[in-house]
């Protein structure tokens, strides 16, 4: 990462740890890939249960890989034979992981889920949700943070997903209806009512979409 990006990304994540804080959430920041996985590490306890959503950013800093060891109970939908059984299995977890489509500079989340099993596992049944989010998307505010989500993170996702969406063909979103559509469901993450029960780590890296 660049020196002065780096030294950008240090001075808000101080800014973002504050907000979360005042929302009743955790943050820490990582200035490496490394570390963020240390810093997971230490907030997940061993013999915990574990599973997640569509979060790349906790493959990319390898801790699905960490977890899947025998220290874990690592639930991995994309490998049960049944999936609706392992995805309600999340809303009983010791730990949710996830990630968000973007987040603002004083502690905002924004989420936008198809099947609505990640958000709506953020909003009610684990017992800690861990996000590993990427300085990259940070916005400065909550109208850009939806934006950012909207058509930044979900035209990628439906293009990964091989779908057929109109943001899929023009890059950004559409507003559409389509049966393909994963902007089915919107979480806006302001407040936890229950404290130590959200985690954020920021990293000083360009993570997930």
């Amino acid at each position: 990462m660049n020196e002065n990006i780096t030294k950008r990304n240090n001075l808000l994540s101080q800014k973002v740890i504050k907000g979360l804080e005042s929302r009743n959430m955790t943050g820490y920041y990582a200035e490496t890939k490394e570390e963020a996985l240390r810093i997971a590490l230490e907030i997940i306890p061993k013999g915990s249960s574990v599973t997640m959503g569509g979060a790349m950013s906790a493959h990319e800093i390898g801790l699905v890989e960490a977890l899947k060891s025998s220290d874990y109970n690592f639930i991995d939908r994309d490998k049960a034979e049944d999936k609706r059984a392992a995805m309600l299995a999340a809303y009983d977890a010791d730990i949710f992981l996830s990630s968000a489509n973007a987040m603002t500079e004083d502690g905002i989340m924004i989420n936008v889920d198809g099947n609505a099993n990640r958000v709506s596992a953020i909003a009610q049944g684990p017992r800690k949700v861990l996000f590993i989010v990427g300085m990259n998307k940070v916005c400065k505010d909550l109208d850009s943070a939806m934006k950012r989500a909207r058509n930044v993170a979900a035209p990628i996702n439906a293009q990964r997903f091989g779908l057929s969406t109109p943001c899929t063909q023009t890059g950004s979103c559409m507003d559409c209806k389509s049966p393909d559509t994963i902007c089915c469901q919107i979480l806006i993450t302001r407040f936890s009512r229950h404290k130590d029960r959200i985690h954020v780590i920021l990293v000083n890296d360009n993570l997930g979409f």
